[in-house]
Formats: C-alpha cells, structure tokens, sequence
C-alpha cells in the first residue's frame, strides 16, 4: 500500500528519524531543522534522554540562578543576525510581561511569555562536551541560549539542570504555526496626527505606544513619518557605518532580537570581517553574525527625548521584519552623541526610485 505524503513526512520526523539524522550530521542545528521540516525545538526533544533534558523555561527560576556558574555566554538571534556575548549574568529583574538582566557584560530584556520549552543540552564536539541551557518559543524558534565554557567545572550546571528538569521527558513535541511577520502598516490619513505626536515624545519608550495607538507599526511609522523624523538609507548603509564605528571606535548600542528576547551589546568593536553575505565582529568578548544580503530597508531615526535627540539606525528585511537597531552608547543623563551623530548624517541615502 503506498503511503500518504503526510504519512512519509511523519516517518521522516519522528523523533528516530531525527536522531538518525543526527549521526554524522554537518549541518548546524537550525540548518538540520530546516532540511527535516521540524523545528529546532523538536530536533531536541527527539533527543531527550540522549543528552537532552527538557528543564522548566521559567526565566524567573533560569535566569535568575545563572549569575552563579559565573562566565558563560549568551547567544540572541533571528534569522538574519546572530549576537554572542561572553560575561556574567548579573541584576535580573523579573516581571510578568517584561524581565530584565542589567549587567555591565549581558543587558537583556526578557518577554517571558514566549518562553515556551526550555532544553539543558550536553553535545558532544570536536573539542569535548558543550553545555548550554537553551530556550524556544511556542513555534519551537530559538528565543535564548546559555553556553557554560567547556573548560569550567560543569557541577553547577548540573545541579542547575538537576533543579530546573521536569516530569515530561518525551522525545517528542508539538509546536504551534509560526507567526507571520508583519508588514508595514501604513495609514497615510493619519500621518499628520503621528508627526505630532512624536513631536510630543519624552523618551524612546513611548515610541511603540504611540504607534500602537495609530494602529500602524514600526517601520509603519518611519514610513509615514519621513524626514526630519526618518530618513530612508541605502540597504549598504549599515556596512558602511559598522566599518566607520570601528575604524573611528565610537562607542554605541546594538539592539539584536526575537520576540521573546532582546540582547544589547554596548562599546566598540574592531574592524568588521566579511565572509560571503555575512558581516562579522569577532571581538574576544563579542561576536556579531549579520547576513548583510537580507537588509532590505534602512533608516535613521530621531526621537526626542528628555535627554536631547536618541537617533538609531534601524535595518528590516524584505518582510518587513526588525533584524536590528543601533544607537549611540547613550549615558544616564545623555541621549545626544556628537560622534555617532556625525556617522549616521554621513551615511548613504537610498536613491529614489526612477
């Protein structure tokens, strides 16, 4: 009897034929996920008992006793830039809609609700063991990951585990549809009302507020908006700029997340490493991945604030998706930076369209 094609693709996903792909794989997680249409989640919890455990998400229980195995490092990515930063986990904050880690090394900002399914991970390398804590949302999408050093004493990561492991242990799971990502939303009849508004604007945070109560959207609102308030840049801006914060070591913000998770990386960086379509930094306490080809729209951004002008630089993919923004590295009395001022104004401008 043949079988169905949903039959085949179920004999093709279940958690044996996953952990036979897994031998002798090459390709990364997220790559391997992709090619067996699963999501990263399930690739491991079809490894559960087979160094996988699947531990409570909880950030308020993970989270917050990670400052104890002291340096680790903390990973943060979409799927068009992934930020890692070496340093301890220190000052969590917790909170029902919003969480936070403030520390001079990781600076987070957590959205617990889509902490959905949360792994400790033992993978065997080249090198040895790699332990990592690692946390999906509902879709099965990588939110966050914490990876202990291979040389550290990996006993408090175990009692770490041992403490966070729940009762399921099945090697499978069910994830839920993607959510797509949302478009610009652009309401024209209201673009008057929004440029006054945010011209009424005291601090960065009220930006999304406001734009919520205009029932548009970020790159919505920057749209509409135009200049002074947005400025369109050419796709290549953001190599340009990169290569000029480097070169000149002006110290800024880069803003790099998900929906469950928003890592900020704050200093300089050195000289930027193109390899293919990727930009990176490999600095020893900070790595940036950036795939360069997906930045399909860029622009520079003023807010007004209490503490002078904040100006970002923000880069969206062809969907309309936020890979990420960078801001001059602001001080707690300070949002206006000469230096990074002078950068985003020298940046190239996108060429109207003919």
């Amino acid at each position: 009897m043949a079988h169905s094609p949903s039959t085949d693709i179920a004999e093709r996903t279940s958690p044996e034929a996953i952990r036979d792909a897994l031998k002798g794989a090459t390709l990364r997680a997220r790559d391997l996920a992709a090619s067996l249409n699963v999501s990263e989640a399930q690739l491991l919890a079809a490894q559960s008992g087979h160094g996988v455990t699947r531990i409570d998400p909880n950030p308020d229980r993970l989270i917050a006793a990670v400052p104890e195995l002291g340096r680790v490092m903390a990973l943060t990515r979409n799927e068009s830039v992934v930020s890692e930063r070496h340093g301890t986990y220190r000052d969590y904050r917790g909170g029902e809609h919003a969480s936070m880690v403030l520390g001079p090394e990781i600076d987070l900002r957590i959205f617990p609700q889509y902490w959905q399914h949360g792994f400790a991970v033992e993978a065997e390398t080249k090198t040895g063991i790699r332990r990592s804590f690692q946390i999906f949302d509902a879709a099965g999408d990588a939110v966050h990951k914490i990876y202990l050093p291979q040389d550290a004493d990996p006993s408090g990561w175990n009692a770490l585990r041992d403490t966070l492991t729940v009762q399921d242990q099945s090697d499978s799971m069910q994830v839920s549809a993607r959510e797509p990502v949302e478009d610009a939303i652009v309401k024209p009849e209201r673009a008057d009302r929004l440029r006054e508004e945010w011209d009424k604007m005291t601090d960065t945070h009220q930006f999304l507020m406001m734009v919520r109560r205009l029932k548009i959207n970020r790159l919505g609102a920057n749209r509409m908006a135009g200049a002074p308030y947005a400025r369109p840049l050419a796709p290549g801006a953001v190599a340009t700029m990169l290569d000029a914060l480097a070169e000149r070591q002006i110290s800024h913000m880069m803003f790099v997340g998900n929906r469950g998770c928003i890592q900020i990386q704050s200093g300089t960086i050195s000289p930027i490493k193109p390899v293919g379509p990727w930009l990176n930094v490999l600095d020893p306490d900070f790595n940036l991945h950036l795939r360069n080809d997906h930045i399909s729209e860029v622009w520079a951004v003023t807010k007004p604030t209490r503490r002078g002008p904040a100006i970002s630089v923000e880069a969206f993919d062809s969907q309309g998706g936020l890979i990420m923004q960078f801001f001059g590295h602001r001080s707690e009395t300070e949002d206006h930076y000469p230096e990074w001022t002078e950068v985003v104004d020298g940046l190239p401008e996108l060429e109207p369209a003919v």
